[in-house]
């Protein structure tokens, strides 16, 4: 496993996340399973959602021995998508009882993709204030924002205009970065994260774009992912040659994530050359958005 610091909050984060939404339906032997994977091949930092289904229920039991054994080694990030300040006050104290935990590395304000959910979330009686008081309380260590979308980077760019979060998570692949127009959003928000020494996480690396209409899903993933181990590791490369990049989600789907793992061990940095054959290949896949 490669480590990363995750900006001004120091902590060495392994460079994969594990993403929880892999465990939103499934049994808590299977979630107990691939927890042990992962940890068994030096992940550490953790990324929940108290949308994700029962993944913080599941993430519970093993998130409290971890922080009792290994305390500050393991980050435990969760998120809430309300958007008032008491809604997220509750929604904060409920995914603490959920993870078994007392205090929470990072809360998010999740699905923030647009101007008009980050005007509810940051505004007066905003989930924001809700963050604030739970990190002044010593709840939750640190403050970070989320979206999904191609507005995303824009949109987090503005927050940070708005708040010193402590961390992004955003959308980033080739396929995205192809777009002439996401890849100046996204150049300009890897900047200011660097400049404010913030912590910048991705996800979506390995989707391939939305599932097709009518096609089965083999996955429990959103999205279709990339499911080959050669084009899973284009994928991870690509995100993880870019050092500003301090950690990629694993895909919601508990699988794919020994694959990811699997890709990080032998990671290569992709050089100018390489990159631009990779991106010359986006136009096979999609935006798991959709159209541009």
């Amino acid at each position: 496993m490669y480590y990363r610091r995750l900006g001004r909050l120091g902590h060495m984060s392994s460079v994969v996340m594990y993403g929880a939404a892999a465990l939103g339906s499934v049994s808590q032997e299977k979630a107990d399973a691939s927890i042990a994977h992962a940890l068994e091949h030096g992940v550490n930092h953790f990324d929940t959602a108290a949308s994700y289904g029962e993944a913080e229920v599941r993430m519970g039991a093993s998130m409290a021995r971890l922080k009792r054994e290994r305390g500050d080694e393991i980050f435990l990030a969760t998120k809430t998508g309300e958007r008032s300040r008491d809604k997220a006050r509750a929604q904060i104290e409920r995914s603490l009882q959920r993870l078994q935990v007392e205090r929470l590395d990072l809360i998010q304000l999740h699905a923030v993709g647009d101007l008009a959910e980050l005007d509810k979330a940051t505004g007066p009686g905003g989930a924001l204030e809700a963050a604030i008081a739970a990190r002044d309380e010593g709840l939750v260590r640190a403050i970070g924002i989320t979206g999904h979308g191609h507005q995303a980077p824009a949109v987090h760019l503005e927050a940070l205009r708005r708040f010193p979060f402590d961390a992004v998570l955003t959308p980033y692949n080739f396929v995205l970065y192809a777009n002439a127009d996401y890849r100046r959003d996204f150049d300009a928000l890897a900047a200011a994260c660097a400049e404010r020494d913030v912590a910048l996480r991705v996800i979506k690396a390995v989707a391939r774009g939305p599932w097709p209409a009518g096609a089965p899903r083999r996955y429990t993933t959103w999205y279709e992912p990339h499911d080959e181990q050669a084009q899973i590791d284009k994928a991870v490369w690509f995100a993880l040659s870019r050092p500003e990049i301090t950690a990629i989600a694993g895909p919601g789907d508990v699988g794919l994530l020994p694959k990811v793992i699997d890709a990080v061990e032998r990671l290569e940095t992709l050089d100018a050359a390489r990159t631009e054959a990779l991106l010359a290949t986006a136009g096979a896949y999609a935006s798991p958005f959709g159209a541009f």
